[in-house]
């Protein structure tokens, strides 16, 4: 046990900080590896060059991201041991051979790859570049595969027992595909499409608005658009698996996320009222306002007119989780999926309606400004929806199994305040440099000067010059 709560409150704030800045790159870095792949085989197969000069312009984008990601991987990586050393030492022969299995069939695979693919434009053939870029983006799905059943398997720890302060497996394959991972996987890889489609067409969107480069940006943008759609679509779908699986196996989480306290009135009906919005009472046996739907979370939950959703009221009061931040951030990741959903609809209403097109398209002034504005939106689901995640499955660290100030380093509390603050200066430089590093290619635009790599021979692309110069002037002569 820690020495007060004020230190527990500090390893805690600090652990959190780190998991949710570092939460933000991984699904860029999936998403747009997969987007990246496509954009370059259709490069390939229609030896169309604005998506080479598309592919390399959000490859950069994509370095920067990837940059960021591992940086602060590492740094969560290192907060484990610092922070949470007695959980690493008691979960270490389950949870520190997963990160193994991702470090070697993930990262490493990835690093082999990603050098091929960010250098090895015009030094291999486009089939062998397009084979290495597929590679960078599988080996980022396995690498979000292994995270996942080691952040499910705390969820719902399964294929092991809890003995003398150690996890020993008894069943390595219940550990790996435990209930957990199966919907919240596949929720995580949507997710990551979805940031990641939202931030192309974000960046396109910026484009033909500002008028620049409009035939280059423009298909990507609407491609972009109807994909976008499908997958905040299918999110829907797939949130609601995911809601079904906490229901069966962490019921206290989805009340705390429902602000579900009694299934049952003091008359002994059912009547499992969803609320929209609401606040606990001072003694926390209810809500002491709320703006509800009646038989609503019956309807999304049970499927049914009047069956009963758990409350929090039937668990011991040591372990409820908190209710105000998963009931609100729970509300937030809904909301913007919800957003994104209705901002792609209309971009494909206005496809539909040819207002689109290169001639009309910069004069829908109003989406295209709150096209580019959505880019927050996504990124706002995945922090709402990873603090709903681990908030609501609070006292514990190992759901059931191990609870989150027993997992906690033995440390003082200006030890805890050290690290909070060197932790807290490290993250926010690098979402600074991040920010600044993306905007800086963002304003630069494609380069539409250098040579594209062909298949043994070497030729310029349609360049977008000044009126007057010509390709062969020096300053538009570059190397591959």
């Amino acid at each position: 046990m820690l020495s007060n709560d004020l230190t527990s409150l500090i390893t805690r704030i600090d652990f959190a900080l780190i998991s949710s800045i570092h939460i933000i790159y991984p699904p860029l870095t999936i998403g747009l590896a997969l987007l990246l792949f496509i954009s370059e085989l259709i490069w390939v197969r229609k030896k169309d060059d604005k998506w080479y000069r598309i592919t390399r312009f959000f490859e950069k984008l994509f370095i920067v991201n990837f940059g960021a990601g591992v940086a602060t991987g590492v740094t969560m990586e290192m907060a484990f041991g610092i922070l949470y050393g007695r959980f690493s030492q008691a979960a270490g022969p389950f949870f520190g051979q997963v990160l193994g299995y991702e470090t070697i069939t993930a990262f490493m695979y990835e690093a082999g790859f990603i050098g091929l693919m960010i250098f090895g434009w015009g030094k291999i053939s486009r089939g062998m570049h397009l084979f290495a870029t597929f590679n960078v983006a599988l080996s980022s799905t396995l690498s979000a595969m292994w995270i996942l059943v080691a952040n499910s398997w705390m969820q719902t720890p399964t294929g092991v027992v809890y003995k003398n302060g150690i996890f020993e497996v008894t069943d390595w394959i219940a550990a790996l595909f435990n209930t957990n991972v199966r919907s919240a996987f596949p929720h995580m890889l949507l997710a990551s499409f979805e940031l990641s489609l939202t931030f192309v067409v974000s960046v396109c969107a910026f484009f033909v608005l500002k008028r620049r480069h409009v035939d280059i940006f423009l298909k990507p943008f609407k491609y972009g658009l109807v994909a976008l759609a499908v997958v905040a679509a299918a999110q829907v779908y797939m949130g609601d698996v995911l809601g079904e699986n906490t229901l069966e196996n962490k019921p206290a989480a989805l009340a705390a996320m429902e602000g579900q306290y009694d299934a049952y009135d003091a008359q002994g009906n059912v009547n499992n009222a969803w609320n929209i919005i609401g606040w606990p009472n001072k003694e926390g046996t209810g809500l002491a306002w709320s703006i509800s739907i009646p038989h609503a979370l019956s309807l999304i939950e049970t499927k049914t007119w009047n069956g009963p959703v758990r409350g929090l009221n039937s668990f011991p009061k040591d372990e409820q989780p908190p209710v105000v931040i998963p009931f609100y951030t729970f509300r937030i990741m809904a909301a913007a999926g919800g957003a994104l959903l209705l901002i792609s609809l209309w971009g494909v209403w206005l496809m539909a309606r040819r207002r689109l097109t290169a001639e009309k398209a910069s004069d829908n002034k109003l989406f295209l400004m709150i096209a580019v504005a959505m880019v927050v939106l996504p990124y706002l689901a995945v922090i709402a929806g990873w603090w709903t995640r681990e908030i609501g499955r609070q006292p514990w660290i190992v759901y059931g199994l191990m609870r989150t100030e027993d997992g906690m380093s033995a440390m003082t509390t200006g030890l805890a305040i050290f690290w909070l603050i060197g932790f807290a200066i490290f993250e926010s430089a690098v979402v600074v440099g991040t920010i600044w590093f993306l905007a800086k290619v963002v304003r630069q635009g494609p380069d539409l000067t250098s040579n594209i790599p062909g298949e043994g021979h070497e030729h310029l692309g349609q360049l977008d010059l000044p009126e007057g110069e010509h390709a062969d002037h020096p300053e538009y002569i570059r190397p591959v």
